[in-house]
């Protein structure tokens, strides 16, 4: 099935009296290598002037879609900055955004080992990054976030720790080791920081998300391996609201998960997605392929080769398809980035 319009058609009823903990609002996004959409997106970020900073991967081989579009709720488009390449403002293969108390937006590139520093405008500042296992040296970093006090705590995926930087650079910290007993990590990936200052950990080969103190010290962890409610397969990012509800984006079961603060399970979300703002337009002017679309039979009773979630959601459109960022707004709507389908699908809280 297309994946170009980061739409879908209700094939399958996922919903249950559990997932009404969120409530689907709508999807933004486009299937574009350049200008108004994603390709391939890894992470968004809100800014503080309520826009939406998509950084976009492409795929290996192909780079014209790497950049970082900029929209909103309301799927206004802003435009675009950065590029493909090691050069000032450039990216080889960006794995996460975030932005500090300064509005700057910080990119993190696990390819060239760095990260990028960039105005509200994309306007590029500056870069930092060295690649190595020594302490302030990274190895593929990919998740990003600020503390209260603009300390950056970047996840250094291929050393397995997490490590503490100023907004300029300059080394501070890190906590954890490889290792799969309480504080270790194997593989990590997303992190948050909560109101508290609490760090959560997307630990993506252990199958679990990891909580710490602001200084590093373990607090608890979340899940196991498994497709069950409150288990995971290689969980990818973690976000946590003010009433410290803690959402999973549990990539390798292609859904998103909710956790109570006590790491309960609450509800699970396998994608509601229809057609955003952008596919609309897109349709408007392309009426051959809406009208093929609008004859196609696209909830078809599917024989799956294999019953496993990929599977799935590679074939429905709805479905989230590779969640790999989950990211909350001031008013508590939820953003799910969702790479393989090019779009966002937005959430708010039913209760």
């Amino acid at each position: 099935m297309s994946t170009i319009l980061g739409i879908a058609h209700g094939v399958i009823d996922m919903q249950t009296q559990e997932q009404q903990f969120l409530r689907y609002s709508h999807t933004i996004g486009l299937s574009t290598m350049e200008g108004r959409g994603f390709y391939y997106p890894t992470d968004t970020t809100v800014g503080a002037n309520g826009r939406l900073y998509v950084v976009s991967r492409s795929l290996e081989g192909d780079n014209r879609g790497v950049r970082v579009t900029v929209t909103n709720a309301d799927s206004e488009y802003f435009g675009t900055f950065a590029a493909w390449g090691e050069g000032d403002g450039q990216f080889i293969w960006p794995t996460a955004i975030t932005q500090d108390s300064r509005e700057r937006i910080f990119v993190s590139d696990e390819y060239t080992h760095r990260i990028s520093v960039f105005d509200t405008d994309g306007t590029f500042l500056t870069r930092w990054g060295e690649r190595g296992d020594a302490p302030g040296q990274i190895d593929g970093p990919s998740g990003l976030a600020f503390d209260r006090d603009d300390n950056l705590y970047v996840v250094d995926h291929l050393n397995n720790r997490v490590q503490i930087f100023t907004a300029d650079g300059t080394f501070l910290s890190s906590f954890g080791s490889e290792g799969s007993g309480d504080g270790q990590l194997y593989l990590p990936w997303g992190i948050t920081i909560d109101a508290k200052g609490e760090v959560y950990v997307a630990d993506w080969r252990n199958d679990r998300v990891q909580r710490f103190s602001p200084e590093g010290s373990f607090v608890a962890s979340y899940g196991t391996s498994g497709q069950g409610d409150g288990e995971f397969h290689r969980p990818a990012d973690v976000a946590v609201d003010l009433d410290g509800y803690v959402y999973v984006a549990d990539w390798g079961n292609e859904r998103v998960q909710v956790l109570d603060p006590d790491g309960g399970f609450v509800a699970s979300l396998r994608g509601e997605a229809t057609h955003s703002k952008w596919a609309e337009e897109f349709l408007q002017i392309n009426v051959e392929e809406a009208d093929a679309r609008a004859k196609a039979d696209l909830e078809a009773d599917i024989e799956f080769f294999e019953d496993t979630p990929y599977e799935e959601s590679s074939h429905i459109e709805k479905l989230f398809w590779a969640p790999t960022s989950v990211v909350l707004d001031p008013e508590g709507r939820l953003y799910v980035t969702e790479s393989n389908r090019h779009r966002l699908q937005v959430y708010e809280r039913a209760v």
